[in-house]
């Protein structure tokens, strides 16, 4: 079995050690042990395995999965399967299961020592089943519900203290902090280790979100992560054991030997993107160049749409992670939190649930997440030869052609062309003599036959790399674009200069390397 390294772009830069099982179909998920090859995480048959996550949150102060006064359990498994992911990030407190006290508290209990009589009020009529059971075994039961619904579980130790996370001096940062005893935790991480041995769709554990604060420092990092591993290794070895790295898990390179929020708001958002995918590269993302696999365990923006600096991020990050292909999970699926920094029932705008936890709280966002929830590539995935899909991150969709004489279009990628681009930067239909070309200025591209021309070469510029350019008919430099039906036009390239106010993102488009078929995915 081969060593895994995991990273998180925006929170968790995870190290994944070996020994999982674990193989996924649409409907089915069946336990096999997990290698990998190269950087790639494959099942005992050597067909590639993407975890397509989802955050679920268990560690604030009352310690119960939330949402569950909003709607029955089986109700919300079942929408994170309806919704594309295959997995959930499920976080617990190392207080859990460490303070005897805590542990054996009910459900009821818990949530009448911090005055939630309205939530007990929820449980009761819908989920009655659990309101008197102990938090562990509420716990338990959440981990089953999900098994029962073919949904992979990753159980995260985000937390010593039952608490929000994070702060530099929240106790809870690095080994040796106020609640952070090394000798505690490699106890919590046994006992739960120990507590899901032979749960097939508990197929991992993460050691520690987002490591931080003064005490940090390489030496220990090497060596408490060492022995937490080998602990939940040693009392569960069919789990995949995630460790996360310093800096709020923002930091890996010194295996190898963050940008400001508002920057989006303020800064050009090519100039931005550049500066984030290499700051990433840099810390992380260098290890998919050493043939280690990466997983991104947190990356999420208000679900509302109208925060500029999350949705400029999100056309970013959604370009990079279609052209990585790496495994991630989803920062929220909380639409709202029993107690969270002394607020009963705080709205959850990173939720991808509504406040009622029923409704997805923005269906476009997950239209633009869709493609990501299935592999690109990978061992198994050769259904069709390498080729390039034209991926637009602002929708989640690619280009397509429905025939000849109809103009191309956006369409779900798993209908998607399959384009050749040569070293001559001609985008060709994969198997015909037809490329992209373009006409006048704000006109449909098209298919051409003649592919000499400098309308028919396509470079991507700009500092992000997402913009693809060509030449009008009159000489004149455009950019692949998107009208207001989807069609694709080509355009004045935007956003080319330093100028802050401009939004280029529908003019961003990827090139993704891809081995599946159109039939099957």
């Amino acid at each position: 079995m081969g060593r895994l390294l995991f990273f998180s772009f925006v929170s968790i830069f995870s190290f994944l050690a070996t020994f999982s099982e674990v193989v996924i179909t649409q409907h089915h998920v069946t336990a096999l042990p997990l290698s990998t090859d190269s950087r790639w995480i494959v099942d005992e048959n050597g067909q590639r395995v993407k975890l397509a996550c989802v955050n679920w949150v268990s560690h604030l102060e009352v310690m119960v999965a939330e949402g569950l006064s909003k709607q029955p359990m089986d109700a919300i498994s079942k929408r994170i399967l309806s919704m594309g992911f295959n997995c959930v990030r499920l976080t617990w407190p190392v207080f859990l299961v460490t303070n005897d006290t805590l542990g054996s508290l009910t459900a009821r209990q818990s949530f009448q020592i911090h005055g939630l009589l309205e939530s007990i009020s929820g449980i009761q009529a819908n989920n009655p089943s659990i309101i008197d059971l102990s938090l562990l075994d509420v716990y338990q039961a959440v981990v089953s519900s999900l098994g029962d619904n073919n949904v992979m579980v990753i159980l995260d130790n985000h937390i010593s203290k039952p608490g929000w996370c994070c702060s530099n001096s929240d106790g809870n940062g690095f080994f040796g902090d106020q609640y952070f005893d090394p000798d505690v935790w490699i106890t919590g991480l046994t006992r739960m280790a120990s507590m899901f041995k032979g749960v097939p769709n508990v197929v991992g554990m993460s050691l520690r979100n987002e490591l931080r604060g003064p005490k940090q420092n390489v030496n220990d990092w090497y060596r408490y992560m060492q022995k937490g591993a080998e602990a939940v290794h040693s009392a569960n070895p069919d789990v995949i054991v995630i460790l996360s790295g310093l800096n709020y898990d923002k930091d890996l390179s010194f295996l190898r030997k963050s940008t400001n929020g508002e920057a989006w708001k303020n800064g050009n958002s090519n100039q931005v993107c550049k500066r984030v995918v290499d700051n990433m590269m840099r810390m992380s993302g260098f290890l998919l160049d050493q043939g280690w696999p990466l997983f991104v365990s947190e990356f999420g923006v208000d679900q509302r749409g109208t925060n500029v600096n999350d949705n400029r991020f999100l056309g970013c990050f959604l370009g990079v992670a279609a052209e990585l292909d790496f495994d991630w999970a989803l920062w929220t699926l909380v639409g709202s939190y029993y107690l969270r920094q002394g607020v009963v029932g705080m709205n959850e705008y990173y939720g991808v649930l509504d406040s009622n936890w029923r409704e997805a709280r923005n269906p476009t966002f997950l239209q633009q997440i869709s493609a990501l929830q299935s592999p690109f590539r990978g061992p198994g995935l050769s259904e069709a030869n390498p080729h390039k899909v034209i991926f637009h991150p602002s929708t989640g969709l690619c280009v397509l052609r429905k025939s000849m004489l109809e103009p191309l279009r956006l369409g779900p990628c798993t209908k998607s062309e399959a384009w050749n681009y040569t070293p001559q930067k001609i985008l060709s239909v994969k198997g015909t003599y037809f490329c992209l070309q373009t006409d006048d200025l704000a006109k449909p591209a098209k298919l051409g036959i003649i592919c000499t021309d400098s309308n028919s070469k396509w470079e991507t510029i700009s500092d992000s790399k997402m913009h693809l350019s060509s030449k009008a008919s009159n000489g004149t430099t455009v950019c692949l674009d998107v009208d207001s039906n989807n069609t694709i036009v080509a355009n004045t390239c935007k956003c080319l200069s330093k100028d802050n106010t401009c939004d280029p993102e529908k003019q961003w488009f990827k090139l993704v390397n891809s081995t599946r078929s159109s039939t099957m995915k």
